[in-house]
């Protein structure tokens, strides 16, 4: 199976170590997303924009791994999505985002600088 991470999963983020038994595919534009700042993790919705994220194969147990990391906040939703690597999985925020700043380069690992035109 595969997974489409956008965050803190991300090779060199704060939590790329839960990735170390992953098959790195690789990267990916996506699309018809929009990617919010959480303040320590991102939030990812269907919306206008593209989000910069990284395809990997795992197996079951890294899924439910992942499954138990993003489950402990009840915030996301996982959902199975197209991807140039085949169909992936991604965990998609679900609860308001009113008031949260929108990182409008779409790439979690450079949200801290300004957005180029």
């Amino acid at each position: 199976m595969r997974i489409i991470v956008y965050g803190s999963l991300r090779r060199k983020q704060g939590n790329s170590h839960w990735m170390t038994n992953a098959q790195w595919l690789g990267d990916h534009e996506l699309e018809g997303y929009a990617l919010y700042n959480l303040g320590h993790y991102p939030a990812v919705i269907p919306g206008e924009g593209k989000v910069y994220c990284e395809v990997y194969r795992i197996n079951s147990s890294i899924m439910a791994e992942l499954d138990e990391l993003k489950s402990n906040t009840k915030d996301y939703r996982r959902e199975l999505i197209s991807t140039p690597y085949g169909s992936a999985w991604i965990y998609l925020y679900i609860r308001s985002l009113d008031g949260v700043p929108r990182i409008e380069g779409g790439d979690w690992v450079k949200r801290n600088e300004p957005v180029s035109e």
